[in-house]
């Protein structure tokens, strides 16, 4: 009998290290599925605004050919000026496609550099054709004011390749006791991997309206209200510093590249 104890009570013990190794495998194929359907998502994204771009280059084109003929009919002119709006629809919808791209990389800590780096590219795609379509402004112009006008009715030509740069480098954070992020749907408090320790992480369905904004550009110190800071987001530890200012905290960072590489979204807990 009591070997059978003995070797029966190993067995027993192991159950609930079992339940809650298939509980988290679960746990991390959901967010893999996750993180497949953002990356197929903003795959998407990105070949509609290349492809919008390769569509403006040839109705360019195409409105340069007919816009320089002698002959030109009423008919050609009314063309053209549906050709002009459709150029400026394209843009409107590339600048809310890559605002759309960017937030969707930037939330949940799921930032992907590879595709940061692909965003960067389209904004320098974006607005080196804002400023081809400047030029293509000007010499409408010389052919027909009514061209021109079109374009200035859409916005100021570097308008939204400014909105879009401000729309990347912006940042957030947030901050507070462990209780009071739990409390406001900041962060959630997780079992450890084999349901011993507790972990505590970036709430799934977190609320923004608990964060503040600031730009990564310009914005390199954050304060923080309280002591003993534990930052739960993912940064680089030789990406800044923590001082202390009395009672408080201050976050200096060294190297914003760096710092915001995996996360816009910084989040500390304090005592």
């Amino acid at each position: 009998m009591l070997f059978i104890s003995c070797e029966q009570h190993p067995t027993i013990s192991q159950k609930p290290d079992d339940q809650s190794l298939r509980e988290r495998i679960a746990e991390l194929e959901k967010e893999n599925q996750a993180q497949d359907s953002m990356l197929n998502t903003s795959l998407e994204f990105y070949n509609q605004i290349r492809s919008n771009l390769e569509a403006i280059e040839l109705k360019q084109r195409e409105i340069r050919v007919r816009a320089s003929d002698p002959e030109q009919t009423e008919s050609d002119k009314e063309w053209i000026l549906s050709q002009i709006n459709y150029i400026n629809f394209l843009r409107i919808e590339n600048g809310k496609k890559v605002t759309q791209l960017s937030k969707q990389l930037n939330v949940k800590d799921k930032k992907i550099s590879e595709l940061e780096a692909m965003i960067g590219d389209l904004i320098q795609n974006i607005d080196a054709k804002e400023f081809q379509i400047a030029e293509f402004q000007q010499e409408l112009s010389a052919l027909n004011h009514s061209y021109s006008r079109l374009f200035d009715a859409y916005r100021e030509k570097d308008d939204l390749a400014e909105t879009l740069k401000d729309e990347i480098n912006t940042a957030y954070y947030s901050y507070g006791t462990e209780k009071e992020l739990v409390k406001n749907h900041v962060i959630e408090q997780k079992k450890g991997f084999i349901g011993i320790s507790k972990s505590i992480r970036i709430a799934g369905d977190f609320n923004e309206k608990y964060f503040s904004r600031i730009d990564m550009r310009e914005d390199n110190e954050i304060f923080v209200e309280g002591s003993k800071p534990l930052i739960i987001t993912d940064h680089p530890s030789d990406s800044y510093t923590v001082v202390s200012v009395g009672k408080n905290t201050k976050i200096r960072i060294k190297d914003p590249h760096e710092f915001w590489k995996v996360s816009n979204y910084l989040v500390v807990v304090v005592k």
